[in-house]
């Protein structure tokens, strides 16, 4: 991999860790009035904050901007039912199910999006947002591909927005001490990085279940399965995907690989001042892409 320019050390400890508390960064976005290609700010110069996909991890993420003292004003999710807990939490904030019917009804008092929804519709809510010129907070991994990562990067120069991955490992202490380490030479030249996750087998291998998803299923009524698949061709609702192993499902979902490789090799990335790989080779074993391919 290359490596870019020299990190700046002055930043201290102390200063690092006063303002990384996990995902708290989103929450020092400045109100509309104060951002530069955003729409008028707030009365109240807090931020306006719209979630979108708040059944779990955007639900949590949620609960840190309304720790911060922001405004949830718009939520949003295709499954009412696996999403009702973050629903009563904020009785104030107006509900939808279709984010694009929330930015056309509400675009104009909504300041930033946290997105929380599966892999595969990150991109398209992410770019319609920053396109309306609202700053966005999204999980990861940022997108279902490359190519989505890239355009999305583009978009966030074009519009002049604020925006932020949330890979909350980044934000603690241990990988903040790992890297002082290295940058202060405590273990020597580093030459050699090996990373390693378990992760796989026991949550996103899912060939095992694949002889299972032709069977047919009735979508649950709590659910909107065409919005849930959003921009992928369609395929017939199973409980194998929605709401939860979509991970391990190419058509949605990046694996171990999306999931937690953003944390495994985080440290070695910010530590080394990495770029992007030179070359990639993959080697697996037990996989037939023909015959596994959906996992």
């Amino acid at each position: 991999m290359r490596k870019t320019e020299s990190p700046n050390l002055t930043l201290t400890r102390r200063q690092f860790l006063r303002g990384v508390t996990a995902g708290a960064a989103l929450f020092y976005v400045a109100p509309r009035s104060l951002a530069k290609g955003a729409a008028r700010g707030s009365a109240n110069g807090k931020v306006a904050i719209a979630g979108i996909g708040i059944g779990s991890r955007g639900g949590a993420d949620l609960e840190e901007a309304a720790a911060e003292g922001q405004d949830i004003v718009a939520l949003c999710d295709v499954d009412s039912k696996y999403a009702a807990k973050s629903f009563a939490k904020y009785p104030n904030a107006k509900q939808f199910k279709d984010y694009r019917v929330m930015l056309d009804k509400m675009g104009k008092e909504i300041d930033a999006v946290v997105i929380g929804t599966p892999d595969h519709t990150h991109a398209v809510i992410a770019m319609e947002a920053m396109r309306r010129g609202k700053h966005v907070y999204c999980e990861k991994p940022l997108a279902h591909n490359i190519h989505e990562v890239r355009a999305l990067m583009a978009a966030a120069h074009k519009h002049k927005v604020v925006t932020q991955l949330g890979n909350q490992g980044h934000s603690s202490g241990h990988i903040r001490q790992v890297c002082e380490w290295v940058w202060a030479g405590a273990i020597g030249r580093v030459h050699t990085v090996h990373a390693s996750c378990d992760a796989f087998k026991n949550v996103y291998c899912q060939i095992p279940n694949l002889e299972k998803v032709g069977q047919h299923y009735d979508v649950p009524k709590e659910l909107d399965y065409d919005l849930w698949v959003g921009p992928v061709p369609f395929v017939p609702y199973t409980p194998l995907w929605v709401p939860w192993n979509w991970r391990g499902w190419l058509h949605f979902g990046t694996g171990t690989i999306g999931d937690w490789f953003c944390h495994v090799v985080d440290p070695s990335f910010w530590a080394l001042n990495l770029d992007a790989p030179e070359t990639i080779r993959a080697e697996v074993s037990d996989y037939n892409p023909v015959k596994h391919g959906l996992t």
